[in-house]
């Protein structure tokens, strides 16, 4: 173990030797990379003595002495197969697999791709391609200290371009995979998703662990939804837990475009999800929803902000939670509307259902309001399972477990049912029926 400060000059050196490799970096790419690890030294890594990270203690992550990631560090098939989401069918989806951040092309599955779609990794991607330059860091703020680090040290990257008027036919999969054989690995993946302008895609990503080692994924994707753009995303997090997760998913929409993401949290010891997203243009069109379970001394934060900038805008946002024995969960959601952002419609929930005694939730639902004419809802709870309902399923023959496991599994599904992939709907029930004791049981019933 290892002191905060020591944990900066860690990653500052790494810094130094990756610049002195990355030879044949454009000049714009290293001064990103420069002003962002300039930016991460001076911020440092958080504390519970700031506001936004008081429930959320990321000393274990600073004073780890993780080491980068490696191209040479690899998984084998079998061990990536279990998630690949619906292989049985998944000959029509375009699964990108990158492992410790770098891009594997032996697990991937790309396929061909329609006419002016792109699936470029860091090096395709440079080769005189202006969209990166662009796009790149420039929703992603480097004001938040684990995107700065991410922007400083990503070894690779992956870009996904829809051209206009392309309705994709079948899902997109952008699988991050983390490996740790020996000693603790730290990987930066790193998304870029650009959909043009009529276009509708739906996209996948999902992050897991392979192995027992202890790893530390840091995760930044921007997602750029142009003028009538449909966009489907989902995130699926099941990392080990022997691993900690810090992941940012920033939206940037457009004029009438509609974007919805589901964010999924089952893994992880320490687990933070910051979602944002601008609605900057009118009549765009926000859904973001998420659930997470969570047991043991599992710990996951959920931070949302949603910024209308535009009026006419709508959005619509739902997060539920499950927490068994002693796991706790953050929720910290922010409404934001702009002076100018008249005729907003906005609404944001929080459910929470504690198992257990000693699982506990912080929960702070937040409206900040400029504009006078508009219509805004937030709210909360936090609670058990209802006793009469228990008493009531008991009264028609069910045992207890089996009426607890029912109601938990019932809470659920209002996330579930709401996933419109078919397939990704049914792996999910499947990972939740699991985590429930009875599971098979459950599945009969329902």
């Amino acid at each position: 173990m290892i002191g905060v400060s020591e944990g900066l000059d860690r990653y500052l050196s790494c810094f130094d030797e990756r610049r002195k490799e990355r030879g044949g970096e454009p000049n714009w790419l290293g001064s990103l990379r420069q002003a962002a690890m300039d930016r991460f030294v001076g911020q440092g890594f958080p504390t519970t003595r700031d506001e936004e990270w008081r429930f959320t203690n990321v000393a274990p992550i600073a004073r780890t002495d993780f080491l980068p990631s490696i191209r040479s560090d690899s998984v084998s098939l079998s061990e990536a197969e279990p998630f690949f989401l619906a292989h049985s069918e998944s000959q029509s989806w375009h699964r990108v697999v990158f492992v410790n951040g770098c891009f594997a092309p032996e697990l991937s599955s790309i396929g061909k791709l329609p006419p002016g779609m792109k699936v470029l990794s860091l090096p395709a991607a440079l080769e005189g391609d202006p969209l990166l330059e662009g796009h790149l860091a420039r929703y992603a703020g480097l004001d938040h200290p684990f995107v700065s680090l991410n922007t400083a040290l990503a070894e690779d990257l992956v870009v996904v371009v829809i051209p206009r008027n392309l309705v994709l036919p079948a899902p997109v999969h952008l699988l991050f995979l983390s490996v740790s054989r020996t000693q603790p690995i730290v990987s930066h993946p790193r998304s870029l998703v650009v959909v043009g302008e009529n276009s509708q895609v739906q996209l996948v990503e999902s992050y897991a662990g392979v192995g027992e080692g202890r790893y530390f994924t840091n995760a930044v994707t921007e997602l750029v939804a142009a003028e009538n753009a449909v966009v489907d995303h989902y995130k699926i997090q099941r990392e080990s837990l022997h691993g900690y997760h810090m992941a940012t998913l920033q939206i940037h929409q457009s004029r009438s475009s509609n974007v919805s993401t589901h964010t999924l949290s089952l893994g992880g010891a320490l687990v933070r999800n910051e979602i944002g997203t601008v609605l900057d243009g009118e009549g765009a069109e926000s859904v973001v929803n998420g659930l997470y379970a969570v047991g043991g001394d599992q710990l996951v934060d959920n931070h949302t902000r949603i910024d209308h900038a535009k009026p006419h805008c709508a959005s619509h946002e739902l997060f539920k939670g499950i927490l068994d024995q002693r796991a706790r969960a953050v929720f910290n959601g922010r409404i934001v509307v702009r002076p100018d952002a008249q005729k907003t419609d906005s609404k944001q929930t929080n459910k929470n259902l504690l198992l257990s005694e000693e699982a506990l939730v912080n929960t702070n639902p937040q409206l900040e309001i400029y504009a006078d004419d508009v219509k805004c809802t937030h709210g909360a709870t936090i609670g058990q399972l209802d006793t009469e309902a228990i008493f009531y399923l008991r009264s028609r023959g069910i045992g207890l477990d089996m009426a607890r496991n029912l109601l938990t599994y019932a809470f659920s599904q209002d996330i579930t049912n709401r996933i419109k992939i078919g397939p990704l709907r049914a792996e999910l029930e499947k990972i939740l029926y699991s985590r429930l004791p009875g599971s098979e049981s459950i599945r009969e019933a329902v």
